[in-house]
């Protein structure tokens, strides 16, 4: 399936600034896939290594960490020689080694012309860890699950991306495009992102099917914490992962320790986020009551919300029907909109990159969803689940900060009005391109 981070990746390898390349993500997101695909059509040869289908992999750097004499063995090992330059040399499931891992700081200091990517479903959690990272001698990127523009593609709507993207005023499109993109954003709502559960419901139209590979891959991440978390951890991160959908059912969504378990404090649990965090398994918003650039200097720590990575796989940890998923208009007003309010932090974590926060008005009577920082200012995003336009919160945040651009995201076309700007969901990922015009 094409995937948007390919060109990052083309320019990762033409780059003059180049270096050892770490690719973090989710588990099934697709890291492995496109890294072959890339490989297989960039470069003459792909020498693949696994260091969890293949432990002796790690052997090779026991030894010492010269990259020459690292080469010269993998090289004898797969019976062909790694060439500088014409080939791509891949370390997937990298965490599992942490002498490969350090590696890459001698492949950028004493071999860079050997091009590398090294890979792994738990990377970002080994790179929280101290002492294991090799810092200034790596480039980084990050794979998320596939966007609501990459699902169009994948369902065979390229024309309507093309369309989105090149669109220079929020004017309406014609009834019928819009209606059809909105029938089209619940069937990514119920999909979701994960590559293997978006080309069975594309190829198949099975929504069972497509359910039933969301729940193996929750599985999967629940077998990871038992796999790979500190054993004292494993409980709490198997309760505040099963606790998302019971929080985001919630009218105030913010999280509470006390809800994931009875009695349950910060103290104990703040470790388990962390991982979760690092993990790439959920979004963590953070709250401010001043919209100031940087928000992160006025952010709330203690008081945040959780997100999970994928919406599809919300709606399996949810057991929401799927009927209600893929058919009528009750699934944007079901669940308290927390489908749509994963789906927008979903499409900002992956389009922008960017720490996520939300507004809330002193006393806790006014909020906004989302708050985006861009070109040194910042611009509130408020979230609608149906096509009810009026915002008393929106009205507030103005008074008190008067942005040049307000935006709105709901069910309604494409519509300026003043200030406030008015994007159907789907178009979610142009947000940053309308915003001070």
């Amino acid at each position: 399936m094409k995937r948007d981070i390919y060109k990052k990746l083309s320019e990762w390898k033409a780059s003059k600034r180049r270096k050892p390349l770490l690719l973090q993500g989710a588990r099934q997101t697709g890291k492995t896939y496109i890294i072959k695909k890339f490989g297989g059509n960039e470069y003459e040869k792909i020498f693949y290594c696994n260091f969890e289908e293949d432990p002796h992999l790690n052997d090779f750097f026991k030894r010492d960490l010269k990259p020459k004499r690292i080469l010269t063995d993998i090289s004898t090992y797969y019976g062909d020689t790694i060439r500088a330059n014409s080939d791509l040399l891949v370390f997937d499931e990298i965490q599992l080694s942490n002498n490969a891992l350090t590696s890459l700081k001698y492949f950028q200091e004493e071999k860079n012309d050997i091009h590398v990517i090294g890979a792994g479903s738990l990377l970002g959690v080994k790179l929280s860890e101290p002492g294991s990272f090799p810092v200034g001698k790596v480039n980084l990127l990050k794979l998320f699950p596939m966007t609501f523009p990459e699902f169009l593609n994948a369902i065979g709507k390229i024309g309507y991306r093309y369309m989105l993207e090149n669109i220079k005023k929020p004017t309406p499109l014609p009834d019928a495009i819009h209606n059809d993109l909105i029938a089209l954003l619940k069937k990514y709502y119920f999909a979701g992102g994960m590559p293997e559960a978006v080309k069975c419901f594309v190829e198949t139209g099975n929504s069972k099917k497509t359910r039933q590979i969301q729940e193996e891959i929750i599985k999967s991440y629940v077998m990871d914490f038992a796999k790979h978390a500190p054993v004292p951890d494993i409980p709490k991160l198997t309760a505040l992962w099963n606790s998302i959908p019971k929080h985001l059912a919630r009218e105030n969504k913010k999280f509470v320790f006390s809800a994931v378990k009875k009695g349950a404090r910060a103290r104990g649990y703040e470790n388990g986020l962390m991982w979760l965090k690092a993990a790439g398994l959920i979004y963590k918003v953070k709250s401010v009551e001043t919209a100031k650039h940087p928000l992160a200097h006025y952010s709330d720590a203690s008081c945040f919300k959780i997100y999970a990575l994928d919406v599809g796989l919300l709606g399996a940890m949810a057991q929401a029907p799927a009927e209600l998923q893929t058919h009528g208009q009750s699934l944007f007003e079901e669940y308290k909109g927390a489908f749509v309010e994963n789906y927008a932090a979903q499409q900002f974590a992956a389009h922008f990159e960017r720490p996520l926060y939300y507004w809330r008005s002193k006393g806790g009577k006014a909020e906004i969803d989302f708050l985006s920082e861009f070109k040194g200012e910042v611009f509130p995003i408020e979230v609608k689940s149906g096509v009810n336009a009026k915002s008393k919160s929106l009205r507030s945040y103005d008074l008190q900060f008067s942005p040049n651009t307000l935006i709105r995201t709901t069910l309604l076309n494409f519509k300026q009005d003043g200030k406030i700007l008015n994007l159907p969901l789907y178009a979610l990922s142009l947000s940053h391109k309308f915003i001070g015009e």
